[in-house]
Formats: structure tokens, sequence, C-alpha cells
């Protein structure tokens, strides 16, 4: 069929044509998001989950229905090499510009603007990758301490008077939260606890990666009760067969069951994998309904396509050491697996891998499920790893 005409949309972070089994965890946000607005009590949000959950679509779906409702939101992605002052200034100066409309500067927000021109100078020293360019004199006293507690508390604070000014609220969308230093989680968590005490209409949608959760207990024991931990997971049947099937409908393209219960055989309801399918069995399909055959067919190309690059940009980041265990990973299967019986596998000792095991943790490749369980981050990675590594 016409590739021009395909609706599916794999990517990363691409809003799929139909976003299925995900409403509830879109209202729930919403309501949380207009308590805090109305000056009541609701508790951030963080989603967490494998990677190809939808975590990303899901975080910016929430942040694009909060600007359509006149929230002002601060879009940030955590990167690995970078501190979390250098990737929130320049976002917060842009938000609290926004805020502006284009008029001139009432006070509250150009105190704001000088409280993040102190915490840019308290902290442009200490991590050496704060960059971004502010034409006010720093707010004495304010945010310039140098504790990154403290001061993001100050500045969280004085966002949250432009807020109220304004009479909105302001959503920092954060993704990728589980790569931001450990110090780093403990000081914004702090932070919001501080300000969700005093009630100033500033709160966070986050997601992560499932080790998200244990870093965020151990960064601060009260996260558990300032956070509303949401795990995104695979669809269940229904929605799985609506993300997939629906968009083939609106062009008035259907599937065979048989084709519809191969693709939900190989992707397991993951999104991401339902749109890689759809996109290859709708390029591979001569006409509608799309039978099992070219179901068959995409999924060969559809694994061809990701071994070359969803998978492959994750394997090339690993040493050798890190590639053999995570061969080792894939020869027990999916997982969960016990760090012994990897070891095993590999012929060596826990206590002498365990480095790489840590190493391949904080590049998010694996997580650990429950003490000593060991599992991919990635869904299907244990089979990409027996192709790119056939022989070990």
């Amino acid at each position: 069929m016409d590739p021009r005409a395909n609706p599916y949309a794999p990517g990363a972070g691409f809003q799929p044509p139909e976003l299925a089994g995900r409403d509830d965890i879109i209202e729930r946000a919403a309501i949380a998001l207009d308590r805090i607005r109305a000056g009541r009590s609701a508790r951030s949000f963080i989603l967490y989950g494998l990677r190809g959950v939808g975590k990303t679509v899901l975080l910016n779906k929430i942040r694009l229905d909060a600007e359509a409702h006149d929230f002002a939101t601060v879009e940030i992605e955590a990167p690995e090499d970078k501190s979390l002052p250098a990737v929130l200034a320049p976002a917060l100066r842009a938000t609290l510009y926004r805020l502006s409309h284009g008029e001139a500067l009432r006070a509250g927000l150009a105190k704001a603007m000088r409280t993040l021109r102190s915490f840019v100078d308290a902290f442009k020293l200490k991590y050496q990758d704060v960059e971004v360019g502010l034409d006010f004199e720093p707010e004495k006293g304010v945010a310039d301490s140098g504790d990154l507690e403290s001061d993001l508390a100050e500045l969280f604070a004085a966002v949250g008077n432009v807020a109220q000014e304004r009479k909105t609220a302001v959503v920092l969308a954060l993704d990728e939260l589980q790569y931001v230093a450990e110090d780093q989680l403990a000081a914004l968590i702090f932070a919001f606890h501080r300000i969700s005490q005093r009630q100033f209409p500033v709160t966070m949608i986050a997601a992560g990666l499932p080790q998200l959760v244990g870093r965020l207990g151990r960064a601060k024991s009260y996260a558990e009760r300032l956070f509303e931990f949401a795990p995104i997971d695979r669809l269940d049947d229904s929605a799985a067969r609506a993300a997939l099937c629906k968009p083939a409908e609106k062009e008035n393209v259907e599937y065979s069951d048989e084709a519809i219960n191969e693709i939900l055989k190989e992707t397991q309801g993951y999104p991401y994998f339902l749109q890689e399918w759809g996109k290859h069995c709708w390029n591979l399909a001569e006409q509608s309904p799309i039978t099992r055959s070219a179901a068959q067919h995409a999924t060969v190309s559809a694994l061809a396509e990701m071994d070359a690059g969803f998978f492959r940009v994750r394997f090339d980041r690993l040493t050798p050491a890190e590639k053999r265990y995570m061969r080792a990973m894939a020869e027990l299967g999916p997982g969960p697996h016990r760090s012994g019986d990897i070891a095993d596998v590999l012929g060596r000792k826990v206590t002498s891998v365990a480095p790489t095991r840590n190493n391949l943790t904080a590049k998010g490749m694996i997580f650990s499920v429950s003490h000593g369980d060991t599992q991919f981050t990635v869904p299907l990675f244990d089979g990409f790893m027996k192709r790119i590594m056939p022989e070990w």
C-alpha cells in the first residue's frame, strides 16, 4: 500500500495516531494540575517503566494538555553528562519570559529573574556547565548560598510567586529523570517538598526507567509520600488492538484476525513495537485486509530495522565486558535473572562482575527488579543480543 499514506508513527516520543489505554493516567494528571493551580494539595507525578512503553509520549501529552489550559511548562530532558542546574536554568529562564507575555516585568517576575541570576552565579563554578545569559543583577541573599537543596527551593518559591501573580501554575516536565545524579536528585525532592508545604503552584511530571523509584527513595526517604508513582507498562489486549487497528481503519484498511494475533504475539503489547510492526505491515501489504503473511514479513523487516537503530545505538554504548554480561543475560532468556546465574554463565564470581552490573544500571541498560534479580530495560533485547553475538 502507499507508504505516503502510512498512518503509523514509530519514534522516540512521537505521538502515536491512537494513544490507547492511557486515559486514566492522563485524567489523573489533569486533576492534579487543576488542584495545584487552585491552591489545593496534589502530588507530583512520576511515570516509570521500560523503554518502549510510551513514557515520553505520555509526558508530552500531559505537558501539551497543560499548555492548552494556560499552564506554564518547563520542558527538560536530563542528559547523562550535564548537571541539573545546567539544564534547569535556561529552561526556567525561557518559561519566566513566556510568563511576562511581552509586557514590562512586574515586581514578582523581576525578582524571579534576579533570583535565577543568583542561582546561576552560585553554581556556575561548582558544576562548570551552567551557561545562561541573564540581563539582571542577582538577588542578594536568595538562592546564592551554594547549597543546592536550599537554593533550588528558594528559586522554585520565586517562580511560584510569579505563577500566583499570573493566576496559573508552573509544570516541570522532566524526562529521563534517572540520569540526574543522586545528590542533585535529593535537592530536587527537597525543593518540591518545601514548596508543596507552602502550597506554591509549582509541580513536576517526570518520567524515567524502573530504577528511578529506588533512586528517589535512596535520595530522600520521604519521596514515596511526596510523589504519585505511576507504573507505565505494555498495553493489554484490547488497548493493543486499538493502537494497531484504529489508525488503519481511519484509512479504510483492516487486519485479518490472524494478522492481529501474530503482531500482538511478536510485539508483546509494547506501544513502540506496535507502531513499528504497523508501519512495516502497511508498507509490505498489497491490499486490505492485511494478512498473517504480511505480518510475518513485517516481523523480519521490523527486527532488521530495529537491530540497525533502536537496539544498535544502545549496544554501541557498551564496553566489551558489558556486552558479554548482556549476552550472558540473553542466554538465560528475557528475565529477570539472578545475579549468581548470570555470573555462572560467564564463569565468574558474582563479586567480580558486580562493577559491570553497576555500570550497566547507570547506563540505563538493566535494572534490579528485586534484590539480586536483574532485567533488561529494553524489551526484546535478549533476542537482539543473540542475533548480534551468535558466537560469544
